[in-house]
């Protein structure tokens, strides 16, 4: 006898939500969305009956039989993918909902529900050619900021030095946050048919988190976190209110993170302490990944899209915006001067310092071009970055 469904339990009512969100949800899964309680009852009544259905070990539309086969890192996404039916990317994501892509799903698509927060279905808003083999290193090159870095090691600093320190460690927990809650907006909005790119965004956000936190405890480590500022708190902004994922990753991973990544390549310079040094060169190898993504998304998108030229005045008019909001980011006096001071040795000596900052600043803008170039973006010519130092003209 089938269980009636009044004697099923009660969804709960005791979820943390305001009312009118929980009366929602009631309404939307009791009224509108039944088709789980069909099927429940369904389940019940055979149940009941003592019956089963071993439907599942039917294989008709199913890739059944050809066996995945480790290579010499394992089993990876790639080894996976060479099995027929299961490395077939889609141009756009039809699926929305959570079938993992290969799985037999025809026969059920009557009763799926639709994910609607899966808006994010063009391939070329996502994928990159490099993004499984990135997905892999980033699993392969983790490190952990409590135990990895040698904190009982950290030696004092002038103070001049400690506070310029402790500043570039304030932006940086500021930067590292918001590269963290980037990828974040947009994960539920990417469905099944991307999960290699979901995977990838999962460990960048563990390396930021990653990064937030080493700068943090450093900062707190040598004295205490310093100023927050407007000119950082608005570049950020852009990159979180970027219109597409393509267009956030291209501020965030390739411009953003991008000029990051130099002040880090720079940090033999920059770092007084060994301390520092170990720091810098471990978020390097995870800042490299990041913008090796979004080089190549962007080039990707570019190269897959049906109006390469409609793609490439739409990434300029947002390029034009982003890269002078990212400056402001660039050419404040709490991110400028703690770095000049570190470079020269003191604040003694910060007209010194600025001076080669001005040599590292045109090296800064020479990379991003050429990254840019690399994706197919020409923005030599037409980028509102200054080559030379706002400061003056390098030497």
């Amino acid at each position: 006898m089938a269980m009636p469904i009044e004697r099923l339990q009660p969804l709960p009512s005791d979820l943390p939500a305001g009312e009118t969100e929980l009366a929602h949800y009631e309404d939307e899964f009791r009224r509108r969305n039944a088709k789980w309680a069909e099927i429940l009852q369904r389940n019940a009544a055979r149940l009941s009956a003592g019956k089963y259905s071993l439907h599942w070990l039917d294989t008709d539309g199913a890739h059944w039989g050809r066996r995945a086969r480790p290579s010499s890192r394992g089993l990876t996404y790639t080894d996976v993918n060479q099995v027929p039916g299961y490395g077939d990317v889609p141009t756009t994501a039809t699926s929305l909902d959570f079938t993992p892509r290969g799985a037999v799903r025809d026969p059920y698509r009557h009763e799926m529900p639709v994910v609607a927060d899966y808006t994010l279905t063009d391939g070329g808003e996502l994928w990159a050619e490099n993004v499984i083999t990135l997905y892999e290193e980033a699993k392969a090159r983790q490190w952990n900021a409590t135990r990895d870095i040698p904190w009982s090691e950290l030696e004092k600093l002038p103070e001049d030095l400690e506070k310029a320190t402790c500043q570039l460690c304030t932006f940086l927990t500021e930067v590292e946050f918001v590269a963290g809650d980037f990828p974040a907006k947009w994960m539920t909005h990417i469905p099944q048919d991307f999960l290699e790119v979901k995977s990838f965004l999962t460990t960048q956000m563990m390396d930021e988190a990653r990064h937030q936190e080493v700068f943090r405890k450093r900062a707190i480590a040598g004295g205490g976190l310093l100023h927050a500022s407007p000119g950082f708190e608005w570049a950020l902004k852009a990159i979180l209110d970027a219109p597409s994922h393509t267009m956030g990753t291209f501020l965030l991973n390739l411009l953003g993170e991008g000029l990051v990544l130099s002040v880090f390549r720079s940090g033999e310079m920059i770092a007084r302490t060994h301390v520092d040094k170990e720091i810098f060169r471990r978020c390097l190898q995870d800042e490299a990944r990041h913008v090796s993504y979004g080089v190549m998304q962007l080039k990707w998108h570019l190269d897959h899209s049906a109006d390469r030229e409609r793609a490439l005045a739409d990434m300029h008019r947002f390029a034009d915006v982003g890269e002078q909001v990212i400056l402001t980011a660039f050419t404040e006096a709490a991110l400028v001067e703690p770095v000049a001071i570190l470079l020269a040795g003191g604040l003694d000596k910060i007209d010194q310092g600025m001076e080669g900052l001005a040599k590292l600043w045109t090296m800064f803008v020479e990379e991003y071009l050429q990254r840019c170039a690399r994706a197919g973006f020409e923005r030599r010519g037409r980028c509102t970055i200054p080559l030379d130092a706002p400061w003056g003209r390098a030497a």
